[in-house]
């Protein structure tokens, strides 16, 4: 019997309260899934990669149990400056280029918004609950993944 999946959600706490919202609703994915997972955090959208990129390695080496599939999860609101800019391309980014070169199921649930209003109608279960769907779609990836036998 196959083991069963193991999902890394790398959340970043800087609007904990939005990036909490979406880990339940993730959360509740998974569970419904059936599917094992961590949880850790990090300060913001601009290290989730990072974090990412060391829990894969660590897995590699077989410091930890690898993960099939990992998760970034956080908010970036946009404000007065071109921080904003910067902060919601080079986490895409970043994630991307892992998820390509590495060839890693990763998904982005990096919210881009406006304001906080988007963010938490975006972010709850009872609106649109971009965490259910963020980790629907790492679920895909490792299927598809598994269908090419890469995983």
């Amino acid at each position: 019997m196959a083991q069963p999946l193991k999902i890394l959600i790398v959340a970043a706490s800087f609007y904990e309260d939005i990036a909490d919202e979406m880990k339940q609703g993730a959360i509740a994915a998974f569970d419904a899934a059936q599917v094992s997972y961590d949880v850790i955090e990090v300060a913001g959208a601009f290290e989730i990669p990072a974090a990412i990129g060391f829990a894969h390695q660590a897995g590699l080496n077989g410091t930890i149990e690898a993960y099939d599939g990992f998760m970034g999860l956080g908010c970036v609101i946009r404000g007065e400056t071109s921080h904003y800019d910067y902060v919601c391309g080079e986490s895409a980014r970043g994630l991307m280029d892992l998820s390509v070169q590495k060839q890693i199921a990763v998904v982005n649930g990096i919210l881009t918004v406006e304001n906080r209003d988007q963010a938490m109608a975006r972010a709850r279960q009872s609106e649109k609950n971009k965490g259910g769907d963020i980790a629907e779609a790492l679920l895909g990836m490792i299927a598809l993944k598994q269908q090419y036998g890469l995983a």
